[in-house]
């Protein structure tokens, strides 16, 4: 099935000050930020979660320099969907996809993606845009979600997927982004 950019909203969960620096994806930041400017040039709305923000900080700052159309909502729940306030969030964006990257790959995105699906909705989950301390962990938490029926694709394929489109402006921000 098609993935298309109207019934599309994105979430960013937990990347936080005191939790980047321990994950085993050194590319991370990069490619978040790659992911979030071409869904901005999408259009696509943002939810960002932080966990416990006195404890662990806020979202750093590479990622709220390219951040556009978000609301930074607090949790201290493990999944997203748990936060009362979130799950109002999601709920009134009435969106069927929803494209999921962040951190922790096994702990608050897992469970997030367990909770979207049996609730209705269907996570994309961004591979090269989440993370965990250890490897084995996000390989185990991936393994989960797709036996969930999470969608896992990657930064460049999603954009490109909900661009459609060669030879349109949305088209050049993109290509020149992933290059």
């Amino acid at each position: 099935m098609r993935i298309l950019k109207e019934n599309t909203t994105a979430m960013i969960i937990d990347v936080q000050k005191r939790l980047l620096p321990h994950m085993q994806n050194k590319e991370l930041s990069k490619n978040l930020a790659i992911l979030i400017e071409g869904l901005n040039g999408l259009d696509i709305p943002f939810i960002v979660s932080e966990q416990y923000t006195k404890g662990l900080g806020s979202t750093v700052d590479e990622i709220m320099g390219v951040l556009e159309n978000f609301e930074i909502i607090e949790k201290m729940s493990f999944s997203c969907y748990d936060e009362p306030t979130l799950q109002e969030k999601i709920d009134y964006m009435n969106k069927e996809w929803i494209i999921i990257a962040g951190i922790e790959s096994h702990i608050c995105v897992l469970q997030t993606v367990i909770d979207l699906i049996d609730n209705g909705y269907m996570p994309i989950v961004i591979e090269d845009c989440i993370s965990s301390r250890k490897e084995n962990d996000k390989k185990i938490a991936i393994e989960r979600m797709k036996k969930e029926g999470a969608v896992i694709s990657t930064y460049e394929s999603i954009l490109f997927e909900l661009c459609r489109y060669a030879g349109n402006e949305t088209f050049k921000t993109i290509s020149k982004l992933v290059k």
